[in-house]
Formats: structure tokens, C-alpha cells, sequence
């Protein structure tokens, strides 16, 4: 059975690190639990957001049959309490191809994504330094010990230009629904738990739209907000590039655009 509806969210307020833009060399006052100054855990007010998330979650209908993250810690943090509410019979599983990777020569568009928010410093553009990876699975399942891990698409370590992020994320979407579809045995969705660029990428490329200005507010992600996509249409393959119009693996709507009701502190930190 097809695979019809995607959650997604963004991870909650996490610790900060900074990078020398010069060198690529990352510090961090809050010691990651990783070892990689940028990829922090979950500040306490996240941890907090969290467990509103989760309560929320488990809630959704129709319900959450598999869990996909993104491999960085604050993520997979994130989403822990879901899984754990859900129980081990709904997989968590990370993918590389959902990740988020810091860069530093700014193109000009990125340049003016940046200007219209200062809070968009999770996407830079291409750089010249090679940026840290996400920590292995075997340091991760230390953490998180019923994590699985599959590999879609690995982001450059060089950096991504805005196409290149679009592109993707389009082909982690189109292989994580195939999966769905081909083992799907009832009406259900999954949730991907994302950073904030890769999170709006993914509302494009899902429904096949790229505006003009790649600074349009079309999608929004807030920390720990709840966005839902439905498929409208017949399943379609979209490889690298093949996602503008028709979307990725048939025709999909936004429905719910970062809801943050369940939220006390409702939404914030926007990209």
C-alpha cells in the first residue's frame, strides 16, 4: 500500500557551537555528547519541547509507522521520546541524506537568506574546508541503542549550493518513500525529524514548487513544530533535478504548515 502521509519536524532548541569561517574550525562552550563541537545536544528548553512533541505524535492520525532522522545528535534527541512512546515495533532510523552540513563561502543568494534572518546559520553554501560528519552508528547506538542506519545520499563535505540541497533531498525522499511503498502493510505515515533548511527543502521538493526567490517564506520551521504532507497523486519516481513540478514520487500537498499548538511556548525561532 502507498505511503500517503509524511510529518515533519524540525529539531528543538539546541546548544550553540561557532565556526572560524577562515579555518572551519568548530568550538563549543556546552561539550557535545559526540565529541563534535557542531553537532551539540538538545539545550534544556529543547529537551523540554521535545516530550511536548512526543505527546503530540503519538496522537496523529493516521499514525506514525516509521521514525527517520537526520544523524545529527540533536535530532535524533529530539525524537527519542516519540520513539520511545511508540515502542520498538516503529523503527528509528537515520540517513544521511536528511542531514544538515555547516559552509562557508556564501553565494549570493544564500547571502540574502541569511540578511532576511539572521537564524538561518545552518546553510552557508559550498566552502573550501571540509566540514565534521555526523558521529558513527556504533558511538550513536551508545545513545540511541535501537537506531538503524541507511544511507540514501551523503552531503558533500565540501558543501551543497541551494540547488544541490534541493536535489538532495529529492533523492532521499524518493528512495525513503519507495521503501515505504514496497513494505507498507497498513494505512499509515512516517515522520522525518530534520534541521531547519533541509526541513523547507523538503516541503519544495515535495510538492514540486520552487519559488523564484529562494528567500520566500513558503515553508516554515519552527523548532518542534509538526508539518503534514498528503500524496495526491500517482506514484512517480524523480531522480536528481526531476522533482520541479510534478514533486518527488507523485503529487503532494502541505496540509498543516509547522503547526506548534501543542507548543507551550508556541513558535519560535523560524528559519
Amino acid at each position: 500500500m502507498p505511503l500517503h502521509t509524511i510529518y515533519l519536524t524540525r529539531h528543538g532548541y539546541r546548544s550553540n557551537w561557532t565556526t572560524d569561517h577562515l579555518t572551519g574550525h568548530t568550538t563549543s562552550i556546552v561539550r557535545s555528547p559526540t565529541n563534535i563541537p557542531s553537532d551539540p545536544a538538545l539545550s534544556a528548553y529543547g529537551v523540554q519541547q521535545a516530550a511536548q512533541l512526543a505527546s503530540q505524535a503519538q496522537l496523529l492520525t493516521p499514525p506514525i509507522l516509521r521514525i527517520y532522522s537526520s544523524p545529527f545528535y540533536r535530532c535524533l534527541q529530539t525524537i527519542t521520546p516519540l520513539a520511545e512512546r511508540l515502542g520498538r515495533k516503529v523503527p528509528l532510523i537515520c540517513d544521511r541524506g536528511l542531514g544538515t552540513v555547516l559552509f562557508q563561502s556564501l553565494s549570493e543568494a544564500a547571502q540574502a537568506v541569511i540578511a532576511h534572518n539572521p537564524h538561518r546559520s545552518e546553510w552557508y553554501g559550498t566552502a573550501r574546508f571540509t566540514h565534521p560528519s555526523p558521529a558513527a552508528l556504533p558511538l550513536l547506538l551508545t545513545f540511541f541503542p535501537t537506531l538503524t542506519e541507511r544511507t540514501t545520499v551523503v552531503p558533500s563535505p565540501n558543501g551543497e549550493s541551494i540547488d544541490d540541497l534541493h536535489d538532495r533531498c529529492a533523492v532521499a525522499l524518493a528512495a525513503i518513500i519507495a521503501d515505504c511503498d514496497a513494505e507498507a502493510s497498513a494505512d499509515g505515515a512516517i515522520v522525518i525529524c530534520t534541521h531547519a533548511a533541509t526541513m523547507i527543502a523538503i516541503g519544495r521538493v515535495l510538492t514540486g514548487v520552487m519559488p523564484a526567490d529562494v528567500a520566500e517564506r513558503d515553508f516554515h520551521a519552527y523548532t518542534c513544530s509538526i508539518s503534514k504532507f498528503e500524496r495526491m497523486g500517482p506514484v512517480k519516481g524523480a531522480g536528481r533535478g526531476e522533482w520541479r513540478g510534478d514533486g518527488v514520487s507523485g503529487e503532494w500537498r502541505c496540509v498543516v504548515d509547522a503547526g506548534t499548538g501543542h507548543l507551550s511556548g508556541g513558535a519560535e525561532r523560524d528559519w
